[in-house]
Formats: structure tokens, C-alpha cells, sequence
């Protein structure tokens, strides 16, 4: 199965709230057992050979959330960097944040910097997690980045095209996803890699997200292993 994985898979958790409110539980609960997904999912990506995975933490939009929903949020982040650092040598798998980070808080970007330091050189999955990001507050950010640069003669606006435009993007190391997966039945992309996934393949399920685990995953990647993807060729 390994030859025909894709490499890159990110992935919309979306549904938390809901698989709480099934269960008469505040909209937390579902997000600490989506939590809890995430990492049974991981470890099970890793097992098959996934190389990426890219989450969509906490967009920039969700900051209009009730501000007990944000706080929850970010203690349960706050909880699985001190996890992971404290557990870290039981892991191979590097992590690094992709958004606007500049908005946090300064005591969990420094949780984040220390996270991506400690897994830095793990051999494993690569986990990219969406903490404020927003697909087109990143295209904006790398705009202004690339206007400084020609305003200030480093580089040329003729030398300007799509390989170098990607270069100042958050995820300038990563590869474009091949597949993208959005649980709980919605269907859009919702800001998250609006770049990185015009050739994507897109897979939507009605599970919910702490319902979402590796027979899901490998049922997702079949069906993308069935698609004829031609990239505007014939």
C-alpha cells in the first residue's frame, strides 16, 4: 500500500462540537476527544507510512468564537505541546505550526518553538498544525513580504512565478497535499490551503471528527487511489 499513498494529506477536523452536542457534553468535551483523535490517528499515519499530515487547528476566523470556546481551545494546545515535550522521546513524529502565530499569546509561542525544536529531528511523520491561519491572510502575508523584497532590490518583479511566490508561503517546505479530507459533511475548503490544494483530490465524509480514525483514513485514500488525476492534461 505504501507505493500509492499520497504524501501529503491535510486534513479539516471539522465536527467536534457536534459529537458533543449529541451527547448532551459542552462543545470542549468534543474538542478534547477530538484531541484525543488526532494523536490515535497520527500514530496509526505514521505505522503506514504517511510523510505529512497538515491539520487545521484554529483558523483566523475562529477568534469570533464565545471567548470559553477560544480559552478551551488554547489550553487543550497549551496541554498537547506540554504533553508531547514531556513524552517526546516515545514519538517520531516532527511538528511545526503553519498561521500567523504573532497573535498568540507569548508564553504558548514559546511552547511552540520549544515543540518545534524537540522534534526537529524525528524521522516520522511530518505534522504541520493551522494555529491562526487563514488561506488568505498567508497569501496576503507573503504579498507584502515579496513587495518589500522588490521595493528593496532582492529580488525582481520579472523573476516572480508560481515557485517563487510558494517560497514565501508558510508552507514553503512542505509538498502541495495531494488529498485533503474534511469530516462531519461540509464541503468546502473554508480558507484552509485555498494555494497549496488546486490540484488536490477532496474527500468528504459525514463522520464526525472524534469519529474519524484509521480505517477512515485508509477508506479516503482508496477512493483517492481511484481517481484519474490529470492535472488539466487528457
Amino acid at each position: 500500500m505504501e507505493n500509492s499513498l499520497p504524501e501529503h494529506i491535510a486534513i479539516i477536523m471539522d465536527g467536534n462540537g457536534r459529537w458533543a452536542k449529541k451527547r448532551f457534553m459542552p462543545r470542549s468535551f468534543g474538542h478534547r476527544a477530538g484531541a484525543q483523535s488526532l494523536n490515535k490517528l497520527l500514530k496509526e499515519a505514521d505505522k503506514i507510512g504517511i510523510k505529512h499530515i497538515t491539520v487545521y487547528a484554529f483558523s483566523t476566523e475562529n477568534w469570533s468564537r464565545s471567548e470559553d470556546e477560544v480559552s478551551a481551545l488554547m489550553n487543550l494546545l497549551r496541554e498537547y505541546i506540554d504533553d508531547y515535550i514531556k513524552d517526546n522521546k516515545n514519538s517520531n513524529i516532527k511538528i511545526d505550526a503553519i498561521g500567523d502565530l504573532s497573535r498568540l499569546d507569548k508564553e504558548l509561542q514559546s511552547k511552540i518553538k520549544k515543540l518545534e525544536e524537540i522534534s526537529s529531528h524525528k524521522k516520522g511523520l511530518n505534522l504541520h498544525i493551522g494555529l491562526n491561519y487563514g488561506g488568505r491572510d498567508e497569501i496576503i502575508r507573503a504579498v507584502k513580504k515579496l513587495c518589500l523584497n522588490v521595493k528593496n532590490d532582492i529580488i525582481s518583479e520579472n523573476n516572480i512565478d508560481e515557485k517563487l511566490f510558494s517560497s514565501y508561503l508558510d508552507t514553503k517546505n512542505i509538498p502541495d497535499p495531494e488529498l485533503v479530507i474534511r469530516t462531519s459533511g461540509e464541503q468546502r475548503l473554508s480558507n484552509f490551503l485555498p494555494w497549496q490544494s488546486v490540484y488536490s483530490e477532496f474527500y468528504f465524509t459525514d463522520k464526525l471528527w472524534p469519529d474519524f480514525d484509521i480505517k477512515e483514513l485508509i477508506k479516503a485514500i482508496e477512493q483517492f487511489k481511484n481517481r484519474d488525476r490529470r492535472f488539466g492534461g487528457r
